[in-house]
């Protein structure tokens, strides 16, 4: 039986705040109906947002994070016009560009003659630098919320960032704290984390490493999903097992004439795999077996042999 405590990581993801039906069928797309299908739509890119400097040093294509002073609006003179703000620090001066931006958004969120922090992919047209929709805008005193190395996620046509963002951070505020099911000799040898932390720290990466599959975030994660499905495996196959079968032993004349045609002689682990499915199907219980190898171990004609 399921926990209680997973409940709410198997419900509907609009049960959230702020995602409604449209969002949910963009999220679903990508990654899942669930909190927890959104818990494993891991990041595969990082954005560095950290490095806060003056209009002056900030290059062109390049990621920048900047404080601003905004010291005035011009609205495009149509409605396929651009709509920039001007701004200004020590540096130099800078236009935010938005294109079809409500300007009632546009005033509150840059009061003029007020500072401001931006953080977008800077370019230069016509000789001035301009940010084309800064991905934050913030108020000054909020530049530590942006200054971030940001997880980049797999998106769809429709789905921002941000919206993802979002939804992992309500998700991530109510994870439970689950009992370790681990051996702790094991945890403590590969510097495991604990299952929860695990599943911040994939949505938090400090760097490119913890994007690889050997980062322990990652290595524990995929462990526990390999154990869990092996455990699942386990339970099937002991119910299976509990069924009553039909005994069936062989003289293994047939077998033996195939043996002595071949022209090369079994391995130990071949003959050891058709011992085991010979005790099997001698057994009053059914047979639950499944035969695995490299390729051109030699799976197929031990399938042949126990035939």
């Amino acid at each position: 039986m399921r926990p209680q405590s997973l409940f709410p990581l198997f419900a509907k993801i609009d049960r959230l705040p702020g995602i409604g039906p449209r969002t949910l069928a963009l999220i679903a797309k990508v990654a899942g109906e669930r909190p927890l299908d959104l818990l494993w739509h891991r990041p595969t890119g990082l954005i560095d947002r950290r490095a806060t400097g003056s209009t002056a040093a900030a290059e062109p294509g390049q990621i920048a994070t900047l404080v601003v002073e905004v010291v005035e609006h011009r609205p495009g003179g149509g409605a396929r016009a651009p709509y920039k703000i001007e701004c200004r620090d020590d540096g130099g001066e800078i236009d935010l560009v938005y294109f079809n931006a409500k300007s009632d958004w546009l005033w509150k969120t840059f009061p003029p003659h007020q500072r401001v922090a931006v953080s977008g992919r800077v370019d230069r047209y016509r000789d001035r630098l301009q940010m084309v929709h800064p991905d934050e805008a913030v108020p000054a005193d909020k530049l530590a919320e942006i200054a971030r190395l940001e997880p980049v996620y797999p998106l769809t046509a429709g789905l921002t960032g941000r919206t993802l963002a979002r939804a992992l951070a309500h998700i991530l505020e109510g994870l439970p704290t689950l009992p370790e099911w681990l051996d702790p000799a094991l945890k403590a040898r590969e510097a495991w984390p604990d299952w929860a932390d695990a599943v911040r720290a994939l949505h938090a990466p400090s760097g490119a490493g913890d994007l690889l599959p050997a980062a322990p975030a990652r290595a524990r994660l995929a462990y526990d999903e390999l154990l869990a499905n092996q455990v699942a495996l386990a339970v099937v196959r002991a119910k299976l097992r509990r069924r009553r079968g039909r005994s069936t032993a062989a003289t293994g004349a047939l077998r033996r004439r195939v043996i002595d045609a071949l022209p090369f002689a079994l391995t130990g682990a071949q003959q050891a795999a058709l011992a085991d499915i010979d005790a099997d199907m001698a057994g009053e219980l059914r047979m639950v077996r499944l035969l695995q190898g490299d390729v051109g171990s030699g799976k197929t004609v031990v399938a042949l042999l126990a035939m």
